[in-house]
């Protein structure tokens, strides 16, 4: 059975779930985020139209998001290891448009640090 966690790059468990099971929290040490905007280029933004206009997935567009996401993610990460944590529960994943005509993406993520 896969884990219902992953570890990030500097080996921090990330979990959307509230706690670990079986690995509990013994200590709580505060709310801790990511934040990551990208911009996405005129080339890009080209070709996305074209994809959609005849159907299929915008492949650069998920690279950049993908990419967009693990940073984010590493971000928050950071912040929970300079708390003294070693894992980031409750995390929360989200994507807003901004700038004119929605020409930039941000990814935000947010979560609690815990020591386990």
């Amino acid at each position: 059975m896969a884990s219902p966690w992953s570890t990030s790059s500097d080996g921090i468990i990330v979990s959307t779930t509230p706690t670990l099971e079986q690995r509990p929290a013994k200590e709580y040490l505060g709310i801790v985020t990511g934040e990551v905007i990208v911009g996405a280029n005129l080339f890009r933004d080209l070709f996305a139209s074209i994809t959609d206009l005849v159907g299929g997935r915008s492949g650069q567009y998920e690279k950049v998001l993908g990419r967009a996401r693990h940073e984010a993610i590493e971000d928050m990460t950071e912040q929970a290891r300079a708390l003294g944590g070693n894992a980031v529960v409750g995390v929360d994943i989200d994507y807003e448009v901004l700038g004119q005509n929605g020409s930039m993406l941000m990814v935000s993520v947010s979560g609690t640090a815990i020591r386990i």
